[in-house]
């Protein structure tokens, strides 16, 4: 599963990047593979010596899917998102650290953000990753952002710790979450709250579009 899970940050790896990421040896990593091929969960990349995702995942996905209540209700409402305003609807929910795209819907403009589901991004970038902190339990909030450098991933994102908390404080309070050029310095997202029973967060609802049409009218 820790070999599985290096295939979550880039499609395609050679034995030597994998024994550096897992730590494994050599030898280890090679048995692996061989029986990962053997069950399509792994194919031999188009360079020699490169491997990648087998068929075996994409069949796992779709039965992870049809069985994810929250897709099949997520997916109406991301389509008619995405209709209405033209831009890309998204919706996300927390996974460890980072973020994941459950589901979602491009948008009708010409020139649109696109996000792939099952993409993972970080929690401190992006509409959605700082909703999805500013409302999660405040016990579960501390331990992640002791955990996280706050690194300079766009020119306007936040890196001060007390100016960050301040942010979280008043996107609870407003309701809402924005952002302008943080993960991508041409997109812009805004994002809400998705509540189960008793006020539960259970994810993010964002739309994200091209900078450019982020009009005050929009706004």
């Amino acid at each position: 599963l820790d070999l599985m899970d290096c295939f979550l940050y880039q499609p395609i790896f050679t034995i030597k990047e994998l024994v550096e990421l897992t730590g494994m040896t050599r030898n280890r990593i090679m048995r692996l593979i061989g029986t990962l091929q053997h069950k399509d969960y792994l194919v031999e990349g188009s360079v020699a010596g490169t491997y990648t995702l087998g068929p075996k995942l994409l069949s796992l996905g779709r039965v992870f899917e049809n069985g994810q209540n929250l897709v099949a209700l997520s997916n109406p409402f991301l389509k008619a998102l995405a209709l209405k305003t033209g831009e890309s609807a998204s919706f996300y929910v927390c996974d460890g650290n980072e973020r994941v795209v459950l589901a979602g819907k491009e948008g009708t403009q010409a020139i649109r953000f696109n996000v792939t589901v099952g993409q993972r991004m970080e929690l401190h970038i992006g509409a959605a990753g700082k909703l999805l902190l500013a409302y999660m339990p405040t016990k579960e909030r501390k331990i992640i952002l002791s955990n996280k450098r706050f690194e300079r991933y766009a020119q306007k994102a936040i890196i001060d710790f007390k100016q960050f908390n301040k942010m979280l404080k008043d996107i609870r309070l407003q309701g809402y979450a924005i952002s302008k050029g943080e993960r991508n310095p041409d997109a812009f997202a805004i994002a809400v709250p998705v509540f189960e029973k008793k006020d539960n967060l259970i994810g993010a609802l964002s739309i994200a579009g091209p900078i450019s049409r982020f009009t005050p009218e929009i706004q």
